[in-house]
């Protein structure tokens, strides 16, 4: 196949390397999103859940089509990125066993997207075509949070109350393991993000 984008390599950076890394991996996760609900899509048995469901896909590869896009106009190519947050997830807890354990890791897992991408936000380095990405990405995350949880509320008239916030909270450890497994790994590459935030705020 022939190179599509032969002149990138030639324009200026407009990010540094630890943002083309975050940006990257960003892409990458919400195209395992992508992959992953389009597969719950099948399985899902309710019209309005399905709709909710097929959106939600549709979205994920969307918004890897908007990284995708920023990383472009900035002149950069995606680096390929070796696992995803999602991956990780599932390594450490195992694939959910059932509809409202989905709902459940995506509630969680939504929350920490939300609150990354808002962490982001308030990092006054942040280049206006990445701010301009996060605000459209952040307009179906609030989305996706809303519909799961209206779908988790439904749910626990048949897992009951107790079950349904004992998933919530066993994927919430999962997450916090996750998150710090990823913080000891590539913390490198979001301190620039921690230590202004914090100056910013102080």
């Amino acid at each position: 196949m022939p190179d599509l984008l032969p002149a990138l390599d030639a324009r200026p950076h407009a990010l540094s390397e630890n943002d083309c890394w975050l940006l990257s991996y960003y892409r990458t996760s919400e195209i395992d999103g992508a992959k992953f609900f389009s597969r719950i899509a099948d399985l899902v048995r309710t019209a309005d859940l399905t709709a909710e469901v097929t959106q939600h896909f549709a979205d994920e590869a969307q918004h890897a089509a908007i990284w995708t896009q920023c990383l472009t106009d900035l002149g950069e190519r995606p680096l390929k990125i070796a696992s995803s947050y999602q991956r990780q997830y599932f390594a450490e807890i195992g694939v959910p066993a059932n509809l409202m354990e989905v709902m459940a890791i995506t509630q969680v897992f939504e929350r920490r997207v939300i609150g990354q991408y808002r962490r982001q936000l308030r990092y006054p380095g942040t280049h206006p075509r990445v701010r301009e990405a996060l605000d459209r990405i952040m307009a179906d995350e609030r989305w996706h949070l809303r519909y799961v949880r209206t779908a988790l509320d439904a749910m626990r008239v048949r897992y009951g109350d107790e079950r349904v916030t004992d998933t919530i909270a066993r994927y919430t450890e999962a997450d916090e393991a996750v998150y710090a497994r990823t913080l000891a790994e590539y913390g490198d590459r979001v301190a620039f993000l921690e230590s202004d935030v914090r100056a910013l705020a102080g």
